[in-house]
């Protein structure tokens, strides 16, 4: 095979149609776009309109929701860590907090929070301040003699003290 003998499979390309050429070419005047109307026009897209009738998307149930009160938090591995503590990007004699990961570019931004998440290993002796962390991250942290403090629960225990306070206003 050479390279000018390439050519596409059967059927893989075709000429596009040449429209407004005559009314011998069969696609002359109107070229093929009937008369008149919005749809004669360019620029037209109607999709899902059905006539007036009630469209697919609008028969079909909803289902879900987003909560936009949701926290987005920054996901650290533990693998990640490690690799920041052996690259000397982070120091594991002080406490390590969301303004160090962000200072020695472990994440980019600290958004509502930093979780710790337990995929991969820990080997080094850190003590953590962060928002969050997965039970098996938390293990793995205190099994290499560090220890966690969580800053995100406090507002989870607000939370539940304001339930508990409905609660018993209720009753």
């Amino acid at each position: 095979m050479k390279l000018n003998e390439l050519k596409y499979n059967e059927g893989a390309t075709h000429n596009s149609k040449r429209v407004g050429r005559g009314i011998g070419s069969g696609k002359g005047k109107t070229c093929g776009s009937g008369q008149k109307g919005q749809k004669a026009r360019s620029g037209v897209a109607i999709n899902g309109f059905e006539g007036g009738q009630m469209p697919l998307y609008k028969r079909l149930p909803k289902r879900g929701f987003t909560n936009i009160f949701a926290k987005k938090y920054v996901e650290v591995s533990l693998a990640r860590l490690q690799e920041a503590l052996d690259n000397k990007l982070i120091d594991a004699k002080g406490t390590i907090d969301e303004a160090a990961l962000v200072k020695g570019k472990v994440i980019r931004r600290k958004k509502d929070g930093v979780r710790l998440l337990a995929t991969g290993e820990l080997k080094s002796k850190v003590d953590l301040k962060i928002a969050g962390a997965t039970a098996g991250a938390i293990a793995a942290v205190e099994k290499a003699g560090g220890k966690i403090e969580l800053t995100a629960p406090k507002e989870i225990e607000a939370k539940e003290a304001k339930k508990t306070k409905r609660a018993k206003k209720a009753k």
